[in-house]
């Protein structure tokens, strides 16, 4: 259940405790080589599962006969290619190959079934296949795993780590309401429900989920502990208290990220770790450059080569809305210096600051070239899932400088685009409403209007709650 659940460290201390029980136990030392790294992210270091795998036995085959049954030995051997040779791509695509035979010869079973949807979820990861074939399959295996099993960890993770995109996500929404039941103390169970919640816009779900991630994560953290579940928490934690407007609470997840980034701990107390963590620093800009963009509070900060690519964004924006042209240029030449060598979201934030640059200097025509570059940009990229990326949404963005420019009717579509790949952000909430009362559209300006007011409920001193609310009572 642990391990289903990406509880990394506590799937270590119960296995290890397995092999103290019976040291020939051959699924103790499989399951223990599959806790050392996130199947998903792209890279993966097979150092300490290779170690793991010898304490069982010298070589496969003297640890493939501690397997008593055919079913273990399958299970085993495909640990065998995942920790064997070759690089990284191959051994995982080899590993998802050996579950698959594995899950054909053995199709009611459903820790294989759990496991080899996994697999491919795993082979997406490295081999960056965005077509969601694999997905899809993985999806479909897990989902149905999870209607005949509701309580089986894995069935309700995988299927959400399945179908986490703005067009699948609710097939999984069932499974996320399930999954933080299932294994309340591991921290990523309380979070990763939060993926399909975001994908519906589902901000007091979003909130108080990663709440709870957070206070589970402070609760089995000690000194030397990496510190990321707590840190991935409070990232998207702070995310959807943006969107809420509660922003005496997104202030609070930013001091929490400083205490972990320059103490090593919690800012609720407790022990203290060496020094900060390295993740946390590299968080505590996002964090700020976020709540800058997300609440309108603008900030002009110097650019530097010190600044991230969200800080320089942040204050390009900031910069636009104060009439700083000259900070403006200072962003977009080193958003396009570092363009040429990252691309992907750093180009996409480049053309976001051309286009505001020219926007305000009247240059129609070519603040929509700026943005129509970025659009293709996103466009070819994975659909969106979690947090905003860039930091301001390339759909809302373009449509804020249609309203600007007088083209409302242009401005909509960009606006539904935007709530399209991302519900119910209360920006293009507001943005919709404001273009579909400019051009007449009563019923539509209505709907995101009131869709508005909900999402900031009881924020009655913000700008735009106020202007919904005059509009529905006109």
């Amino acid at each position: 259940s642990i391990l289903h659940s990406f509880g990394w460290k506590q799937a270590i201390e119960q296995f290890q405790a397995a092999q103290e029980l019976d040291p020939d136990f051959a699924m103790a030392y499989w399951g223990e080589s599959l806790a050392y790294n996130h199947p998903l992210m792209s890279q993966m270091d097979a150092t300490e599962p290779r170690k793991v795998l010898q304490r069982l036995g010298e070589n496969a085959t003297d640890r493939l006969a501690e397997a008593p049954t055919d079913r273990e030995k399958g299970f085993l051997s495909a640990v065998e290619i995942l920790w064997g040779d070759g690089d990284h791509i191959e051994r995982r695509v080899g590993y998802m190959e050996a579950m698959a035979d594995l899950y054909e010869k053995y199709p009611d079973d459903s820790e294989i079934a759990a496991f080899y949807a996994l697999s491919m979820l795993s082979a997406v990861g490295a081999t960056r296949d965005l077509s969601q074939r694999l997905n899809v399959r993985a999806g479909t295996i897990a989902l149905n795993l999870f209607e005949e099993r509701p309580n089986h960890p894995g069935a309700a993770h995988y299927t959400i780590h399945s179908f986490d995109n703005p067009l699948l996500a609710p097939l999984a929404l069932e499974a996320a309401h399930a999954f933080a039941n299932i294994a309340p103390a591991v921290s990523h169970a309380r979070h990763m429900p939060t993926h399909i919640f975001i994908q519906h816009g589902m901000w007091d779900y979003v909130s108080n989920h990663n709440q709870s991630a957070y206070d589970a994560a402070r609760e089995l953290w000690r000194p030397g502990d990496t510190m990321g579940d707590a840190i991935h928490a409070l990232d998207w934690g702070q995310y959807g208290d943006l969107q809420l407007g509660d922003y005496e609470k997104a202030r609070l997840w930013i001091e929490r990220i400083e205490e972990m980034s320059q103490e090593g701990g919690f800012l609720e107390g407790g022990a203290r770790g060496q020094g900060g963590e390295a993740r946390a620093r590299n968080s505590v800009p996002l964090l700020k450059a976020r709540y800058i963009v997300e609440t309108e509070q603008w900030m002009v900060l110097p650019v530097t080569e010190e600044s991230s690519n969200n800080e320089v964004l942040a204050t390009a924006l900031s910069a636009a809305h104060t009439g700083d042209q000259q900070t403006l240029r200072d962003a977009e030449a080193l958003l396009k210096e570092r363009s040429s060598g990252e691309g992907g979201n750093t180009g996409v934030m480049a053309n976001e600051v051309s286009a505001l640059l020219h926007a305000g200097m009247g240059h129609a025509d070519v603040a929509k070239r700026f943005m129509d570059e970025a659009v293709e940009t996103i466009e070819a990229m994975a659909p969106p899932r979690g947090s905003a990326s860039p930091i301001k949404p390339v759909y809302e963005l373009y449509g804020e400088i249609l309203l600007d420019l007088g083209e409302p009717e242009e401005a909509i579509e960009k606006f539904e685009k935007s709530l399209e790949r991302m519900p119910n952000r209360p920006r293009s909430l507001l943005g919709l409403g404001r273009a579909s009362a400019m051009v007449g559209d009563r019923d539509k300006a209505v709907e995101a209007y009131t869709n508005l007011t909900r999402v900031w409920a009881g924020r009655d001193s913000f700008d735009g709650y106020k202007e919904a609310m005059s509009y529905l009572h006109s």
